[in-house]
């Protein structure tokens, strides 16, 4: 089942907190988070009238945070009721100008150009295994393509993006997301792991993951995957602009868009992995849109504008 996930500006997020600032309709979006309900199951687990729940369902639905289908029932025809939201992200930063274009660009997990691996290390497909665990070659066997999960104790991999913008672009900030963890063996939901990222052979920041996460089973993971096996990990962006480099919105360095020599029609390497000399010695684990909680694989976004476009100035 997908993972749906909303992202709001500071604005936008208004109306939605709005309509979450009632005990009754965070109850809702709580009780559809654990299976779909009519209005007079809502109604029974709430202790409400039906057309009182009717009408917190009603906001809901006017925000984007349910949504409902009229099916038939034993009495007639019923309103189902389903969450549309799984996870909400506000952007408190100011509005990026509207002549910013995007460009983005996903890689698989498997279609690294470099690596280095450690035991604990593996990596596997939707449908098996690829090679031997712990065996850092199975890292260099062709199947290695199909790959949408991988770890390891420490080292790095490394991938090439390739963009397509136009010459005349200049880029002014760069996107880069993904699910990643810490890596122990089988897992262990307190293991912490300095996880950092290079563009471009620049160390741009560094992430402490809280450990590798297991003991709930990660939505995508297919039925083979063993229950005692890390499960998810954590949605985490770096983004570098013209001001520094930031994770999920928090600054970690100074290193700025213009120190990475990322440009139009180009190819950019982004390097994943442990330093040697890192405080905490995790490992890292890489999820991709078939495995954890998230379907994507790693992404890219390169915000660029054109020549004949202009900043939209401060007010």
């Amino acid at each position: 089942m997908p993972y749906h996930i909303k992202e709001l500006s500071a604005v936008e997020s208004v109306a939605m907190f709005r309509a979450l600032a009632s005990e009754s309709r965070a109850r809702i979006i709580e009780l559809l988070g654990v299976r779909h309900m009519n209005i007079n199951e809502l109604s029974q687990a709430l202790k409400l009238s039906q057309p009182s729940v009717t009408k917190h369902v009603q906001i809901l639905e006017e925000v984007g945070l349910v949504e409902s289908d009229y099916l038939a029932g034993p009495q007639g025809m019923q309103k189902r009721c389903r969450r549309a939201q799984d996870r909400l992200i506000v952007d408190l930063s100011a509005p990026t100008p509207k002549s910013d274009l995007v460009a983005e660009i996903e890689v698989p997990i498997g279609m690294y150009t470099e690596v280095q691996a450690f035991p604990t290390c593996g990596l596997a497909s939707r449908e098996r295994f690829i090679g031997h665990l712990d065996n850092p070659v199975a890292f260099f066997l062709p199947e290695r393509a199909q790959a949408e999960i991988l770890w390891s104790a420490g080292g790095y991999v490394e991938y090439v993006f390739t963009n397509s913008l136009p010459l005349q672009a200049t880029i002014t900030s760069i996107d880069l997301a993904m699910e990643v963890g810490s890596e122990a063996p089988g897992y262990d939901n307190d293991f912490p792991s300095d996880v950092t990222v290079w563009l471009n052979g620049v160390e741009v920041g560094t992430w402490c993951s809280p450990g590798d996460p297991g003991g709930q089973r990660g939505r995508l993971n297919p039925s083979w995957w063993h229950d005692n096996l890390n499960q998810s990990g954590f949605l985490k962006v770096w983004h570098v602009n013209s001001t520094g480099t930031s994770i999920d919105g928090v600054r970690v360095s100074q290193v700025r868009i213009e120190d990475l020599a990322v440009g139009p029609w180009q190819t950019t390497r982004v390097r994943i992995g442990v330093k040697a000399d890192a405080t905490h010695q995790g490992g890292f684990t890489l999820f991709g849109r078939g495995f954890g909680n998230y379907e994507q694989d790693l992404l890219l976004r390169l915000f660029y504008r054109m020549p004949h476009e202009h900043p939209v100035p401060p007010p």
